[in-house]
Formats: C-alpha cells, sequence, structure tokens
C-alpha cells in the first residue's frame, strides 16, 4: 500500500494497537470480508491470502474473541473510519464541556479581540462558553454599560453560536451563557480532516 509519509506514520500509531496482516499472532481467526459476508474461520494463513488476493488488508477487529475476528478491509480506509468515530466521540465530549471566559468593561480592543476568538474556537469546536464580566468600583453603578458590550460580544459570535442564556447582573458580575450551532463540532472536524487530506 502506498502513501504519504503523514498516512505511513499514522498507520504505524494505530498498529500498535491494532495487528494487521502479518502482525496477528492467532493460528486460525474468523473472517469477515469487506461485504460483510462470513467466511468462517480459517487459518491464518489462508486468511492472509484471501486478503491479498483482494488487493486489502487482514485486520484484527476483536482479539479477545475465541478465535480472534479480523475483517478483510482496506487498511487505509480502516483507518479513516476509526478517526472519524474518535472525532465523533470527541465531539459528544466537548458537547457537554463548558469554557469560562473573563472579561472586564474597560478591556483593551486588542484583548477584547482576543477573548472573542477564543470564544469562536471554542464554540467552533462544540463547546459552551459561560462569558463572565467583573464590575470593579464605579462600574456597579452603571451595569447597564457592561450589559451594552455582552450584547456586542453576541453580536460578534452571531456566525459561531447563540445565546442560550442573556447577559443577567449577579452581584458584582454579569454572566451569559453562549451555545455553539448545531453540528458545529462535527463540522470542524470534517474540516480539519479535509484540510489534512489536502496537505498530504
Amino acid at each position: 500500500m502506498t502513501g504519504s509519509v503523514r498516512d505511513q506514520q499514522e498507520i504505524v500509531a494505530i498498529q500498535q494497537f491494532v495487528r494487521v496482516n502479518q502482525k496477528i499472532r492467532a493460528r486460525e481467526v474468523r473472517v469477515i470480508d469487506a461485504d460483510g459476508k462470513q467466511l468462517g474461520v480459517i487459518s491464518t494463513s489462508q486468511a492472509l491470502a484471501v486478503a491479498q488476493q483482494r488487493g486489502m488488508d487482514l485486520v484484527e477487529v476483536a482479539p479477545n474473541a475465541t478465535p480472534p475476528v479480523c475483517r478483510v478491509v482496506d487498511f487505509g480506509k480502516y483507518k479513516y473510519e476509526q478517526e472519524k468515530r474518535e472525532r465523533e466521540a470527541r465531539k459528544h465530549q466537548h458537547a457537554t464541556k463548558l469554557k469560562e471566559i473573563k472579561i472586564r468593561l474597560n478591556i483593551d480592543p486588542h484583548d477584547y479581540e482576543t477573548k472573542v476568538n477564543h470564544m469562536r474556537d471554542f464554540l467552533t469546536d462544540g463547546m459552551k462558553v459561560k462569558v463572565t464580566m467583573m464590575l470593579r468600583g464605579r462600574e456597579n453603578a452603571h451595569p447597564e454599560f457592561g450589559n451594552k458590550m455582552m450584547l456586542k460580544i453576541i453580536e460578534d459570535l452571531v456566525d459561531c453560536g447563540r445565546p442560550e442564556v442573556m447577559p443577567k447582573l449577579m452581584g458584582r458580575s454579569i454572566t451569559m451563557m453562549v451555545s455553539p450551532h448545531r453540528g458545529a463540532g462535527n463540522k470542524a472536524g470534517e474540516e480539519k480532516h479535509d484540510n489534512e487530506a489536502d496537505e498530504s
């Protein structure tokens, strides 16, 4: 099988956890072909021959079974499917994560842009963002200024998030919750994969 250096490195990394072709140690294996058809229990050498005849690989997918279960697949496609499932798992993990960004009313414009960009990155990855603004001294007498800035943040994030909880004054701070648009984390993963494919 051919591929870029990056592809070969990724394949080696996965092979540390998944036995492929000659790495399979069992004498006999239960084989499933690329179409999902059961080929039964045959010797590993026979299974390797079947895979080679079809221009594919023999991948051990259930090493703890008796005998181990192997699939005849294109290992490159198998690797991609594994990575896709991992991205989906990370997306669901991110959906439960909450990132908090603290901001001040008198924040410098450059720092403001940096904070908003961080929020945008988190939302694009499918995470929720809690924005907290601490009011100090005389700022407590004019919370409407803080509320105005919070609304500006919502406007600046309209392309990647929506307010789940609108700005609310709580003691000496104003807080709000911004949620990502549906499918944000999945889209980011697909774009990342596309970019990696372009680079390879």
